[in-house]
């Protein structure tokens, strides 16, 4: 019996560079060039000029490569979360073993591009000083009568003028009906709030404000309040102007040109017009001020003239008063006079009494100094050295001999003693 033995094919093992350059080749023959579009997230680009980035969509998400040969030659810078479109190749980057798109396009899909042009005219805008906070103004406290620009058929109409009746009923609302949406809408809103300017001139009162109000929508859908010459008509308006397009979330240029910005066009309605209630609260609480301080001006009044009455119907009462503050005064001013004279005899008095003591005090010690200065001069007498046996020598010319060393032998010399003077001559000099 014959055994056949069948050998199977050796499995290949790949290193992990030559699995990522065979996945890479695979991908070149398979995909390559791709097109594909998704939102940009993580832009960065580099000091070396590539830009490093992913583009998502709901589901996923693919790393992406542009280097600088490409990125230069981009139209526009591009940002988080706009749409784009791309063109490139897929490739496996070894290092960390990721696919990526090597990308060698980029441009704008959909909305992007309308982004890009309203960041461009907010900025143009905005340098013109449109936006400033300065130039803006406050809604008036009370308003009567009102500009409303809005599409005939569109629901926020039908909200302006629902919360305006349930609010505020008196208000008069001036409607200049325009398109909101479309071509043609941006002129349509400018011609519209021109119109309003020429009617608030031609009244006496004049408008107090005026609602520029749309619905929500797509930036498509507002895109006519992104215009530039509806913004300058906006704030050109002689009145304060709100603007309440949209939803909440939505901006548009007439929001940042607007003096007020409301998040929907019914808060637009509430915030320019003051709840009849209030008014009449308002109203109660002013006239409950001003009877109050009606009655505190009655009061006080009444209380002054009071006054006055009292001191003209009792003149004697007065004048009793004044004689009585003049004798009081003349009182004092002679008790102050008597108590001055006292005061200055009675110092005299005891200067004439200290002043004796005094002088015979000075005398004493006058003369006790003249007694001892008479003791000290006495004692310094050259008499009363002489007579204790000392003799003053001097020479011939009277000058007083001191020195021993300064004698010679047989010079004269004069002694003065105390009973008188002798004739001496020096024999000779001995040495201590």
């Amino acid at each position: 019996m014959a055994v056949f033995e069948t050998e199977l094919p050796a499995r290949r093992v790949w290193a992990v560079s030559g699995l990522c350059r065979a996945l890479a080749d695979t991908l070149d023959a398979r995909f390559n060039p791709v097109r594909v579009t998704g939102e940009l997230a993580s832009f960065t680009r580099a000091s070396s000029g590539h830009c490093y980035f992913t583009l998502k969509d709901a589901q996923a998400q693919l790393r992406c490569a542009m280097f600088k040969r490409a990125a230069t030659l981009l139209d526009f810078a591009p940002r988080e979360g706009e749409l784009v479109e791309l063109s490139g190749r897929l490739d496996v980057y070894g290092p960390r073993g990721d696919l990526q798109l090597i990308v060698e396009s980029m441009t704008r899909q959909g909305q992007g591009n309308l982004f890009e042009q309203f960041m461009r005219l907010k900025a143009a805008l905005e340098a013109e000083g449109l936006f400033d906070v300065a130039r803006k103004r406050p809604l008036p406290a009370v308003t009567r009568t009102i500009g409303l620009v809005t599409s005939l058929g569109a629901a926020a109409l039908h909200d302006v003028v629902t919360a305006l009746r349930r609010r505020a009923p008196h208000v008069q609302v001036i409607l200049a009906p325009a398109l909101v949406q479309g071509e043609g809408a941006a002129p349509a809103l400018v011609q519209a709030l021109e119109s309003l300017y020429r009617y608030h001139a031609t009244l006496q009162q004049g408008l107090d404000a005026i609602l520029l109000v749309r619905g929500g929508g797509s930036m498509e859908d507002l895109w006519a309040f992104n215009d530039a010459t509806l913004a300058r008509t906006i704030a050109e308006s002689p009145v304060p102007v709100l603007s309440g397009v949209g939803h909440e979330t939505d901006f548009t240029i007439a929001d940042f040109v607007a003096d007020v910005r409301a998040p929907t066009p019914t808060a637009a309605a509430e915030m320019v017009s003051t709840a009849t209630q209030q008014l009449h609260d308002l109203l109660e609480r002013q006239q409950s001020r001003l009877q109050a301080a009606l009655e505190r001006v009655v009061d006080r009044q009444s209380q002054r003239l009071d006054g006055l009455a009292s001191r003209l119907g009792r003149p004697s009462s007065r004048v009793t008063q004044r004689s009585s503050g003049l004798a009081s005064l003349q009182q004092r001013m002679l008790q102050a006079a008597m108590s001055d004279v006292q005061w200055k005899r009675s110092s005299m008095q005891h200067l004439q009494q200290g002043l004796l003591p005094s002088l015979v005090r000075a005398h004493q010690i006058q003369r006790e100094r003249a007694t001892r200065a008479s003791l000290r001069l006495e004692l310094l007498d050259p008499s009363l050295v002489l007579r204790r046996g000392y003799a003053w020598l001097s020479d011939t010319s009277g000058q007083a001999v001191t020195c021993a060393a300064l004698l010679k032998p047989g010079q004269h010399l004069r002694a003065t003693l105390a009973d008188g003077a002798v004739d001496v001559l020096v024999a000779q000099q001995s040495s201590n």
